[in-house]
């Protein structure tokens, strides 16, 4: 029997981000967008107005993170803050919140990451996206 791998397309990450765009522009946030897929290649960026350029990787590294160890980064941020350091050392994440995982059928096809405003609002923003592209399958 062969199993059925989903896969984030394109269009997948266009309307996660038209999702999360909606959501940064209802609140006045400028902020970068970043859509990778299972991998954790880049599908989509988006950098709205007014965004400072340093967020274009921190977005990238938020998604990345989420997808490689397939949970949001809130995690290393609340392990961090709770005094457990070790998570600093941890390769390939970045322990800020902003980046989560995007679960379709129980599957991991991609994340979105999110950087320019408080960590709350860059996951705020994210999970909105998310839940633009969940709405539509």
């Amino acid at each position: 029997m062969t199993a059925h791998k989903l896969m984030l397309t394109l269009d997948d990450a266009k309307k996660i981000a038209a999702g999360a765009e909606a959501e940064a522009k209802r609140n006045g946030w400028p902020v970068v967008i970043a859509i990778v897929d299972d991998g954790g290649h880049l599908l989509h960026l988006q950098r709205l107005d007014g965004t400072q350029y340093g967020s274009i990787q921190v977005a990238i590294e938020k998604a990345r993170a989420a997808i490689a160890f397939r949970r949001p980064t809130k995690i290393w941020e609340e392990n961090i803050a709770a005094g457990h350091l070790r998570y600093l050392n941890l390769p390939g994440t970045l322990p800020i919140e902003g980046g989560l995982p995007v679960m379709v059928d129980n599957q991991f096809t991609g994340a979105v990451g999110v950087s320019g405003v408080r960590s709350h609002q860059d996951a705020q923003i994210a999970q909105a996206g998310i839940d633009a592209l969940l709405s539509n399958k």
